[in-house]
């Protein structure tokens, strides 16, 4: 989804700095790394084997980001311990003996009334009761301000319903935010630069990435032109760190939050989380093997709209696949490409000016291609990808219904040829307009039907708003019709 966003971004000519990375710090990673047959204190050793599979499958799937952070990145912790200080110094953080729930797998704290039953109110699993001295981040006196500021500010949590949600838990009195582990109980974490006998709590040191990430505080003119961020792309379940910690860490620092929280939702199996402890996920490099990395990104940014859970079923993928991939747009590309080879000698004709193109739905193909660029403009910085993949397949489609009913194999027969250099010409426009539009969703195949147009520029270096008006194929460039597209499927059933 950021990946989308991004390279779409990027072809309308913005400035893009897009951000991933992992998180590395925590009582989890600590756990994980003595599972592994390693020594408590080789919790480094761990995640370096760790992130280069993430770094691979992001290569692998074509996400195109510009940056990725590690919270184990010596200008990270320096980051955190600075603000840390800062905040010290200030006065906003102080030392109390702490009693209540913890959740390791969440690495989340959570009140006895919350968590009345001692089971965790996210993952459903038994909390731990900890009663001892830590570090804490004044988080209730800026609680007023934190409502006032979702009121005031719409579009800050997104979708609507998890602002609602986010109102709801600021309904109750907020508490102060425990930053700090013990190291007598948990060491692998960010020393605590005014208290070497404790480490700094993994949600408190990951969030700052945002803003380290991007040169806080060192590099004031980086950190000036990239922040606040326009969108900050999370899982629900950490929505209450994002919506409510994390701006109200940054006003404390005097700084500006994020211009939009989106929560996304989660892809579940048979009504349930996918879960590695469960046995139920679905490896990605295991789809990408199957059914290659375009149809993965396109089933799995169509198929749910953004922010709600999707039920991940693989017969719907290679239904999508067969029906959306296959028929629509790897037919209309195989047929135009094979007529205009058998018509023109693989070449572009003229647009032409018969009767037949300018009918009702060759007037409709021109006018729903032509509109397309607003209407992608509208859905895609706002994470609406149903729409925006709906609005292009529906120009493939009516497309397709355009070589039906202008019947370019009875114009060549009857000789019409000013006609069919309409139709043709059409056609083939319209599979330029859809390889810009699929670009941000479907990189490679964009790039595929982009070369076998004889396009010279690279797509990538294609003014989106100048590439998208109609007529820009030029007479006599020479295209070239490759293997199909998407071969058809078998159902696994």
């Amino acid at each position: 989804a950021c990946d989308t966003v991004a390279r779409f971004m990027r072809m309308t000519g913005a400035e893009v700095f897009f951000m991933t990375g992992t998180d590395e710090h925590g009582e989890k990673i600590e756990k994980s790394t003595i599972e592994k047959g390693l020594k408590k204190g080789e919790e480094q050793k761990f995640v370096d084997e760790i992130v280069p599979v993430f770094k691979e499958l992001w290569n692998k799937l074509n996400i195109k980001y510009d940056y990725f952070i590690r919270t184990t990145d010596d200008y990270h912790i320096k980051t955190v311990q600075a603000i840390l200080s800062k905040l010290h110094k200030d006065g906003k953080i102080y030392k109390k003996v702490y009693n209540g729930w913890f959740c390791t797998p969440c690495e989340t704290f959570w009140s006895e009334t919350q968590a009345p039953d001692g089971i965790c109110p996210e993952c459903k699993r038994p909390l731990e009761k900890l009663d001892e001295t830590n570090y804490f981040l004044k988080m209730s006196e800026y609680q007023g301000w934190l409502v006032d500021y979702i009121k005031a500010n719409p579009s800050f949590i997104r979708p609507d319903f998890r602002r609602n949600e986010v109102l709801g838990f600021l309904k109750e009195p907020l508490q102060d935010l425990c930053i700090s582990r013990p190291k007598s109980r948990m060491a692998w974490g960010i020393e605590i630069p005014f208290d070497k006998d404790f480490v700094t709590y993994v949600w408190f040191d990951a969030l700052i990435n945002y803003i380290s990430g991007i040169g806080y505080p060192g590099d004031a003119a980086k950190f000036g032109k990239w922040w606040p961020a326009d969108f900050h792309v999370i899982g629900k379940d950490i929505l209450r760190h994002h919506a409510v910690y994390w701006p109200i860490l940054l006003h404390a620092l005097g700084l500006e939050a994020p211009r939009s929280v989106i929560a996304h939702g989660w892809w579940v199996i048979k009504g349930e989380k996918m879960s590695k402890s469960k046995g139920n996920v679905v490896d990605p490099n295991d789809m990408i093997a199957r059914y290659g990395v375009d149809p993965y990104r396109y089933f799995l940014l169509r198929e749910v709209t953004f922010g709600l859970d999707g039920t991940f079923n693989e017969e719907t993928l290679i239904s999508r696949y067969n029906s959306d991939l296959a028929n629509d747009i790897g037919n209309l590309l195989n047929r135009t490409l094979t007529m205009a080879e058998k018509y023109f000698e693989g070449k572009v004709p003229g647009k032409g000016h018969g009767s037949q193109a300018k009918g009702s739905i060759g007037k409709e193909l021109e006018e729903k291609a032509s509109a397309l660029a607003g209407e992608l403009e509208k859905a895609v910085p706002n994470f609406d990808f149903v729409n925006a993949l709906s609005k292009i397949w529906e120009v493939i489609n009516i497309a397709n219904k355009f070589i039906e009913e202008s019947k370019p194999w009875v114009l060549s027969k009857e000789n019409k040829a000013d006609e069919l250099a309409a139709v043709i010409y059409s056609l083939l426009e319209v599979l330029r307009v859809v390889a810009i539009s699929i670009n941000p969703f479907m990189p490679q195949t964009s790039k595929n039907i982009w070369e076998q147009l004889g396009m010279e520029t690279e797509i990538e270096k294609i003014s989106f708003s100048d590439g998208m008006k109609w007529g820009d194929m030029v007479e006599g460039q020479k295209v070239s019709k490759a293997k199909p597209l998407f071969p058809r499927i078998e159902s696994k059933k």
